[in-house]
């Protein structure tokens, strides 16, 4: 008989459960409620899934994504789910002809991860995106005949990408983009023959890109360009004849230039 003033003695949890529970706090992983998951009567049951690391019931972007690595037959049926990074894990998972569901979804990560995967043809309804780094998986993604719809994008960014990509005979269309980074990008990618558009660019570093690409001759004009770097560059280019143009330039470095310039045409 038992006595009323000892502790009822209830069975407790098994050593692996306590363990599993030990590990999920020791990594400060939050653990679901086995209880009132729609699983605990097969996958718990199976050992196909695992509170605090393998787990589709908490907010917990490393176990969701364990579940559906090991239970990819399951993401369409999270698609409408209220927590945007279980949406953005199953976009990774779903089927394809799945993914154009997803297109519009409000949360921008999820939408990154639709723009990863979707089939290209449905791309371009991605392009005007608000989020820039969908742009930017767009740009990266879209075969370059259909890119130069993007060239005119407020983000520097996709635009880089779109120089990065383009056909090289369309790029002139971007000669004169507001941003260097883009406009360097262009100076690297022009068909040869055509660096000699870009001499006059407002910015030094898109100069010393064009300086390297154009011809002997078409470096003259930059030898009294406003950036040193530019100018001992279109030095060691031009016509050794041609470096009569500086011989008044006040710069030691520039005329320290020209005299190795003409020793060196003197060894020949």
């Amino acid at each position: 008989m038992v006595r009323s003033d000892m502790p009822l003695l209830l069975p407790g949890p098994d050593s692996a459960t306590l363990e599993m529970e030990k590990s999920a706090r020791d990594l400060a992983m939050p653990i679901g409620d086995c209880s009132s998951c729609r699983y605990r009567d097969s996958l718990l049951i199976e050992g196909s899934c695992r509170p605090g690391d393998t787990c589709v019931a908490v907010e917990s972007g490393r176990q969701i994504f364990r579940f559906f690595r090991r239970h990819p037959e399951l993401a369409v049926n999270y698609m409408a789910d209220g927590f945007w990074e279980r949406r953005a894990i199953v976009a990774g998972f779903i089927p394809l002809q799945e993914l154009p569901k997803l297109i519009d979804d409000v949360d921008a990560t999820v939408r990154r991860s639709v723009a990863r995967r979707i089939p290209v043809m449905y791309l371009s309804r991605l392009m005007d995106d608000p989020d820039r780094e969908v742009r930017i998986l767009v740009a990266e993604r879209l075969p370059a005949s259909r890119l130069m719809k993007m060239r005119f994008d407020d983000d520097y960014l996709v635009r880089a990408m779109v120089a990065k990509k383009a056909p090289q005979g369309t790029l002139i269309h971007m000669m004169h983009d507001p941003d260097e980074l883009v406009r360097k990008e262009i100076a690297r990618r022009l068909p040869q023959g055509s660096h000699v558009l870009m001499i006059n660019d407002p910015s030094p570093v898109v100069r010393r890109s064009i300086v390297r690409r154009i011809t002997d001759r078409q470096a003259i004009r930059l030898l009294a360009d406003a950036d040193l770097i530019v100018q001992l560059e279109a030095i060691a280019r031009v016509p050794v004849d041609a470096l009569k143009l500086l011989d008044d330039d006040p710069d030691p470095d520039v005329q320290q230039a020209i005299a190795r310039r003409r020793e060196a045409e003197g060894k020949h």
